[in-house]
């Protein structure tokens, strides 16, 4: 069993957003300058309402998007020297975002071919991913003929192909009915417990981060900015019988509380 305590690392921080903040050219603040620190081994969720800036600050921290200002590191480095630092990261998006003409094996094997990884490795690495989602029969079928579930089980395929140490996840279950959602909530802890991942994940679901995280980070829009966080301080293996306790409850209520102080507070004359 996975405590918290032992999900947390007192080393060298996986995630550094020191004052980072972003304005865009036409002068909409996305977020206010922003400090967050995520230890290796947590799985941080961010949580609140539409346009606080959970989606920009992921992409900042995957190096996708320049911070106007202030500085974001990996494992105390900038994101473009990550290799150097002997780390990973790999990002998942809201949608799937597979080639349609290609097989689930080629989609998978992408990353891997524009890193110039050998075919035989590759291929090696193909086969695990693909079992450890669950898809290892499917190798072969085109992306139509999957389910959304399955679908959003490759495009995680082919983030784990890479051998991530830090995962980043913008909504990747958002689209999905509640079953099959539920279904890959338990699979990815699954995978962050096996694979001793670093997540930072965004959701619009109270339950959801609940269930997930180690901690959640609540953040207020207008303009984006992080407002309270909560350690949920349960241990893992968590299953679904942990969503009908009175612990759930009383997390889902103050996240409820929190969001609902969010809103309000990103509504005000000024903001």
């Amino acid at each position: 069993m996975r405590e918290l305590s032992a999900a947390v690392s007192a080393g060298t921080p996986a995630v550094e957003v020191l004052s980072a903040h972003k304005t865009y050219p036409n002068g909409t603040v996305a977020l206010q300058p922003v400090d967050l620190t995520v230890q290796e081994g947590e799985f941080v969720t961010l949580l609140g309402p539409s346009g606080c800036g959970k989606s920009t600050l992921l992409k900042m921290v995957a190096g996708l998007l320049a911070p106007t200002d202030g500085r974001l590191l990996l494992w105390r480095k900038p994101v473009e020297q990550l290799q150097e630092a002997g780390r990973k990261l790999a990002f998942v998006f809201q949608s799937a975002t597979l080639m349609p003409w290609a097989s689930v094996s080629a989609n998978v094997r992408l990353p891997l071919e524009l890193a110039g990884v050998p075919r035989a490795e590759a291929d090696g690495r193909v086969a695990e991913a693909l079992a450890l989602v669950g898809l290892s029969k499917f190798a072969g079928a085109l992306p139509r003929a999957l389910s959304g579930g399955m679908q959003m089980r490759v495009s995680i395929a082919r983030s784990l192909v890479v051998q991530p140490n830090l995962l980043l996840m913008d909504e990747p279950f958002g689209a999905l009915d509640e079953i099959t959602r539920h279904k890959l909530d338990a699979d990815l802890l699954a995978l962050w417990q096996d694979k001793k991942l670093t997540v930072v994940f965004v959701t619009h679901s109270i339950h959801e981060a609940v269930f997930l995280s180690t901690r959640v980070v609540m953040m207020a829009a207008r303009p984006g900015r992080i407002v309270e966080e909560v350690l949920i301080d349960e241990p893992y293996p968590r299953t679904p019988d942990f969503m009908v306790t009175p612990r759930f409850a009383a997390y889902a209520k103050r996240l409820q509380d929190s969001l609902l102080r969010a809103s309000l507070d990103g509504d005000e004359p000024g903001h």
